[in-house]
């Protein structure tokens, strides 16, 4: 089946949303990009630039399908000129359930009524996300990974009234992104956070029982289980406060223990040591360095 999509609306510019739009425009799409800021929109637009500058400098793209993919973003602050003629919405807002749902209550109220509403969400159920419209068959997530525009997995999940048809568009339009899409149903978690997430849990609970170190239980997973990255490592990456989020999701949807956050994981967000965005979670993040460096929470400790 091939995607008869053409005209994309991104609602949320951050880190995913703005690689969300990237990929689209330079695979051909029309893409409105959403914010409520005009000057969070900007800063997006300047990101896919650099990035797709990187691209350029790789002989991965070229000068020309650059500044064409470019021209094929539109910003704006309004939903209802953003949606206007949105034939599929990509919402990729914080993973925070009451602003998810109402959004989608909004998107379901201004978008055509054609028009399906797929989710970045990577852990809330995406039959929750679909209650809140009058479209259920039309909403389904579409999980990207981060960077969006070098990750090739797109997690499609099925919300409990979502349409074969939908799901077939959606896995369609995926591999135009040049992207391996992959179909889940909603269970909480899916399947990349119910593995992924515990994981992390694990390596944080290591840790605060002071069975090794940072540096070492990445270490060892790296050269041991031929991770690219460290658990630990990977939770600063992602944010510490969206890996406790997600937890949270997971032991509440599921009600297994074994999903309960790490207590050092909850002291760490309330702290606000949320990764490297913060600048500060299991390593230390300065701008412009390559270099990891623990975190003096725990290179301060003796954990032999």
């Amino acid at each position: 089946m091939a995607s008869t999509i053409q005209n994309v609306t991104v609602i949320g510019s951050g880190t995913m949303g703005n690689g969300i739009c990237h990929v689209f425009a330079q695979s051909g799409f029309n893409v409105s990009m959403m914010d409520i800021k005009q000057e969070a929109l900007d800063k997006a637009l300047a990101t896919i630039g650099k990035n797709m500058d990187r691209q350029v400098a790789k002989g991965a793209l070229t000068e020309e399908a650059k500044q064409a993919a470019l021209s094929r973003i539109t910003t704006h602050t309004d939903m209802a000129s953003a949606v206007k003629t949105a034939q599929l919405v990509v919402e990729a807002a914080t993973e925070n359930v009451d602003l998810k749902l109402n959004i989608f209550r909004q998107l379901d109220a201004a978008c055509p009524a054609d028009c399906i509403l797929a989710s970045n969400t990577s852990s809330i159920s995406i039959t929750k996300i679909a209650s809140v419209t009058k479209r259920a068959d039309k909403v389904i997530g579409m999980h990207f990974m981060n960077p969006v525009p070098v990750m090739k997995l797109v997690e499609v999940i099925n919300g409990y009234a979502t349409s074969a048809a939908v799901t077939k568009e959606i896995y369609a339009l995926s591999e135009k992104l040049g992207k391996v899409p992959c179909v889940a149903n909603d269970y909480p978690g899916f399947v990349a956070n119910r593995i992924l997430m515990p994981m992390i849990n694990e390596a944080i609970i290591t840790l605060q029982e002071g069975v090794a170190g940072v540096a070492e239980i990445d270490t060892i997973m790296k050269l041991g289980m031929a991770h690219p990255i460290g658990p630990l490592q990977l939770a600063d990456f992602i944010g510490l406060d969206t890996c406790l989020s997600i937890l949270n999701v997971l032991y509440t949807g599921i009600g297994n223990p074994k999903y309960a956050p790490a207590t050092l994981l909850v002291n760490m967000v309330q702290a606000g040591c949320l990764g490297a965005k913060s600048g500060e979670g299991f390593y230390k993040y300065t701008a412009g360095s390559k270099d990891l460096v623990v975190s003096p929470m725990f290179a301060k400790k003796e954990w032999n």
